[in-house]
């Protein structure tokens, strides 16, 4: 029995959690947090925690973790490089899956992303749409982030030196090194993410749709009942699924 305290608890990844929780025996929930609540009030009932609450938190979050020897598993977007640097840290003294989207299919996007821009080579031109629901505050979305990161690092660039968000005005013709970022808002979407492969004669496009936050949901608990037995270290969803 893997006992999991949930931060965020009425979010919409929140209540997702708790649902998905439910069904499963192996589960216990032993704990949920949020805006305003204390996790030390929680902690020492809970194995490992899942945070879905906000980038501005989580790093407290992981903070108390690390003093009470709890695993983490970390689902907020939008952090920092300083923050990320502070989390990753933090990896030294306990177990931690940080990762931008925890949906199986996602992190199957990711591992094609990467085997597509090794076998395509320099010779593609690199995009990446991505869309979510309306109310989502950071841009791009963390998924939409790693997925230009992947590439950027196939091609063994510096992914803040060719990135290019969006394009208005006479901006010239396309360069070769550049990886478009292109991030769509609107309605309830839960969120579609799709790279583009192009090039003269030819065009080749992944695309991953979410239609629940379930599949988020699912992934997440997946990890944390996997990260509770991992020695301390920074973790992703790819070594949760043995893609790596």
């Amino acid at each position: 029995m893997t006992r999991i305290i949930i931060t965020g608890s009425k979010g919409r990844m929140g209540n997702a959690l708790l649902s998905c929780a439910a069904n499963l025996p192996e589960l216990q929930v032993a704990g949920q947090i949020d805006q305003g609540d204390s996790l030390r009030s929680v902690i020492n009932n809970g194995d490992v925690v899942i945070d879905f609450s906000s980038h501005s938190a989580t790093l407290g979050l992981a903070t108390i973790c690390a003093e009470y020897k709890k695993a983490m598993v970390i689902g907020t977007t939008g952090h920092s490089e300083t923050t990320r640097s502070q989390i990753s840290a933090l990896g030294a003294q306990i177990p931690i899956v940080l990762a931008s989207n925890y949906s199986t299919g996602v992190n199957t996007l990711f591992w094609l992303t990467r085997k597509a821009a090794e076998i395509l080579g320099p010779g593609f031109d690199l995009e990446v749409v991505e869309m979510h629901h309306r109310l989502k505050k950071d841009a791009p979305s963390g998924t939409a982030q790693t997925l230009a990161e992947i590439l950027a690092e196939v091609r063994r660039q510096q992914l803040d030196k060719v990135i290019r968000h969006g394009r208005s005005g006479i901006v010239g013709e396309r360069t070769n090194e550049e990886i478009g970022m292109h991030s769509l808002r609107g309605g309830d979407v839960v969120g579609d993410h799709t790279v583009i492969f192009a090039t003269p004669g030819e065009r080749v496009e992944l695309t991953h749709k979410a239609a629940s936050r379930d599949t988020f949901a699912k992934g997440a608990l997946r990890a944390a009942q996997w990260v509770v037995k991992q020695k301390p270290g920074l973790y992703t969803m790819q070594d949760v699924l043995g893609l790596k």
